[in-house]
This record gives structure tokens, sequence and C-alpha cells, in this order.
């Protein structure tokens, strides 16, 4: 089995909990792995991924090993893999663009990005690195609001050749000509906006789909996050938050039996409480109509660890990404992206994804022994070339 080779653009609080994960469960098995939702996906597990490449901006990250940086500040998420060893893979200055938000020069050095005093790399430069890494999926973890950046990557993606996974509510896997183009390199494609394992979006999701099925009629509905991480702090620039309200919002309308009025449903971040730190407290609140037009409502209170909540889910969208490079399959992957993103190009029921998902993984080569086959012809005709 070879490696899934990753480039990571930001390296916060998500990707530090991706890192540990993908130690944490080198020495588990199908039975002990809790946590995911898949062990493993065309024969390859968490295990079988590997950082080569890593961009950030953040003067306590740049110049650091990979798995240095992911402890430094301002991340603050949990850490559950300790003494990780040194990664061989030094973290590289990166584009700022958008990715900082002015209001947070306001605060505290450990709750903010300090820009490292180095040159900023052009689109060639980084693409350069891509190449010369190996890095066959380059993962977008900007902050959200950060368009330009998030166009950035995207680019050097498409010119360094790489699949993208974009995690983040900018829209590129969701928007036609972005869409086009991955297609057009038959590069694969995932996004937008990562929904979490078990968090606000898909909770949400769920009990409004469970509404429509048991004939219960919503009338209207609010989602209230809180939490005291760099995500909630950047979100506080109402403006950069526009994209993520839309992303949260479109996700909870599509699956809704008649969409809301506007005025009826309110869903987004909504204050950074600092001592928080990476938890994240959702609060949910649904009213409808029940049998003979009597009233009901219903109220819900989530507390997560807000990045490990997307770790494993991450994972997932992966090795997805990495089958359709060995499919030769290029362009938005539908089903991967319908799963694992808030707003994908087309919504569906997260049961309608999950089947449309588990038929992706299993679709040719289809099982683990098919798939190692077409990985040794692949290998056969890249040693014949080579002679």
């Amino acid at each position: 089995m070879d490696k899934i080779k990753i480039a990571i653009a930001g390296l916060g609080n998500c990707a530090s909990s991706l890192v540990q994960g993908i130690y944490y469960y080198q020495d588990k098995g199908p039975d002990d792995a809790i946590g995911l939702m898949h062990w493993e996906i065309g024969g390859y597990t968490p295990a079988d991924i590997e950082v080569v490449a890593a961009f950030d901006i953040d003067k306590r990250k740049v110049g650091q090993d990979v798995n240095s940086a992911i402890r430094s500040d301002p991340n603050c998420t949990r850490v559950f893999c300790d003494h990780l060893p040194a990664s061989g893979v030094t973290v590289q200055m990166g584009r700022i663009l958008d990715g900082i938000a002015d209001h947070m020069k306001e605060y505290e050095d450990r709750h903010t990005f300090l820009p490292a005093d180095r040159p900023e790399p052009s689109l060639e430069e980084v693409v350069a690195i891509l190449k010369e890494s190996g890095a066959e999926i380059l993962l977008n973890y900007m902050p959200v609001g950060s368009e330009r950046a998030a166009f950035f990557y995207a680019e050097c993606a498409l010119q360094a050749e790489v699949a993208f996974v974009n995690n983040i509510p900018v829209f590129i896997a969701s928007d036609p000509q972005w869409a086009r183009r991955f297609a057009g390199k038959n590069l694969p494609l995932i996004g937008d906006d990562i929904k979490s394992q078990l968090g606000a979006t898909i909770t949400h999701r769920v009990l409004t789909d469970l509404f429509k099925k048991r004939g219960v009629k919503m009338e209207r509905t609010y989602q209230l996050n809180t939490g005291g991480n760099t995500d909630f702090l950047n979100m506080l620039n109402r403006h950069r938050l526009k994209s993520k309200k839309k992303s949260k919002t479109e996700a909870v309308q599509s699956v809704t039996a008649r969409r809301l009025k506007n005025e009826n449903i309110h869903i987004g971040p909504s204050d950074y409480v600092p001592w928080q730190k990476d938890n994240k407290i959702c609060f949910i609140r649904m009213e409808g109509k029940l049998f003979g037009d009597v009233p009901m409502n219903l109220e819900l209170r989530l507390s997560v660890e807000d990045s490990p909540n997307s770790a494993g889910v991450a994972i997932d969208s992966l090795r997805c990404a990495k089958l359709a490079l060995e499919r030769s399959e290029g362009g938005v992957l539908e089903a991967p992206s319908a799963y694992f993103c808030k707003h994908p190009p087309r919504q569906f029921t997260d049961d309608e994804a999950y089947q449309m998902l588990e038929k992706f993984i299993k679709k040719f080569p289809g099982n683990v022994r098919e798939m190692s086959d077409y990985r040794r012809k692949k290998e056969t005709k890249i040693t014949l070339k080579e002679h």
C-alpha cells in the first residue's frame, strides 16, 4: 500500500486534530477504532495518510516541524495524542491575502494570528513546493471569509495537478466555473464547507428531516453557536461570516418539507467566548404544529470539541479523493461532497448522501482485492515506462 500524500494550507485547530488522528489510529484496529465513520476505505486506514507539505502565515508555526507547529498558539484544541515524532516536514510561509481579519489585531497574541516577517510566496513557488513534495491532495483550512486565499490555493492545486478538498465556506466545488476547471484537468474536487461528524448542522438537518417524515409542520427555527477558538474570533466580523451563514442555512433549508421564509430561520455563529477555547456550544430551537394544528417546540443544547469533530470527516474525504485519483475520476465528487460538506453543488438528504457515498466507495475497483490488482497494474505500467 502506498501513502496518501497530502499538503495542508492552514495549520489551525482542525489541522491539529487531523494530524493527531493520523498518529492516534496507527496502533488501532477495526475493533477499537472509536470515532471513525469508516475504518478503511479502498484499503486505506487513517494511518496511511502522510503530510508532505504545509503552509501557514503565523510566526510561531512557519519554519517549524509540522508536528510541533500544530501545538503552537493560537491553537487551543484538545491534545488527544501525545508525543508526536518529528514529521521531517517544515511549515512553509503561505500567502496572507484576506486570511487575517483586521479586528483580530485588537486581541491578545495567544488568541490571534501573528504574521511571520517573511516574504510571501508566489503562486509558482507554492506550486513548485507541492510538486517537489509529491503531494497528491491539497487540503484547504483557511479561516472563514478568506475568499481570495481560498481561490489562491485552489489555483495552486490546479497548476500543481493535485486534488483539492475545500473545508471552508468559500464556494469552489459549488461554483460551476471552478468545477469545470477541475473536471477539465481530471482532478478530484470535494467541497464546500466541511460538515462535522456530529455537529450543529448535521444534528439540525436530521431533526428537520425527522419533522418532515413524521408530518410535523416546521414553522420557525434557530441555531445559535458560541466558541472560543480563532474561527469564532475571526467570525466576529459579520462580513466574513456571510458565506458561512449562507452555507449553514442552506444545509438546513434543503431538507425542509417547505422552505421557510428568511424571517423564520436564523442559523449561524453567534458569539466568541474566549474561555470556551475549542469547545463549541450549540442551541437549537424548532417550533411546529402536530396533528390537529396542535403546537409543539423542541430545544436542544449540544456541546462538542469543534476540531476533532471535523477531523474524522476530513480523513474520509482524503481517502475518497485518493480513490478518485486512482480511478482517474476528476471534477466534483458528488457523493463525498454531498455527505461530507454543508454546501455541495447539489443537496441531498443525509440518508441519500450516505447511500451515494457507500456506492462511491464500493464501485470499481469495488473492493480491497480488486483495488490492489488495480494498483499493481498501475505500478507495472510505471516501471515499464521508466525502463
